[in-house]
């Protein structure tokens, strides 16, 4: 008896057989869908708007500014020997200063505007607006 060839002797083995290819090679599973980026990015921008009640206060003011913070000014464009035009006085100022300082510093307050957006990258932008007109506006 050849121990080799005589398998079906053994009462321990099973027939061999050939398995199917479909056994062997695995059915390909479609993809987990993929999750949604759920991250939303927002943005707010707050607009004030201001008005120049005493333009020689705001040059003043802004000259000033440039003198104590030459770093911010070179930021806009401005030297702290520089002489500024009404309009850049009043960016400048703006830029350094919340609205509570402005108006002590020759500006006043007329309107607020706040625009918030959000929005995924699987959907258009949400945009809210609100303004607000301030009290004693002429």
């Amino acid at each position: 008896m050849n121990h080799l060839t005589d398998l079906t002797a053994v009462p321990d083995l099973a027939p061999l057989t050939h398995p199917k290819l479909r056994s062997v090679v695995a059915v390909p599973r479609s993809a987990p869908p993929r999750p949604l980026d759920l991250r939303v990015r927002a943005q707010r921008i707050q607009i004030d708007e201001l008005v120049i009640d005493d333009p020689h206060q705001v040059l003043a003011h802004a000259q000033q500014a440039a003198l104590d913070d030459p770093d911010m000014a070179a930021q806009f464009g401005h030297g702290p020997m520089d002489t500024m035009s009404l309009s850049e006085a009043a960016a400048l100022l703006c830029a350094l200063y919340d609205t509570d300082a402005l108006t002590t510093m020759g500006l006043r307050l007329t309107r607020e505007t706040t625009r918030v957006s959000a929005s995924n990258q699987q959907s258009e932008p949400v945009s809210l607006v609100r303004t607000t007109t301030v009290e004693g506006h002429d």
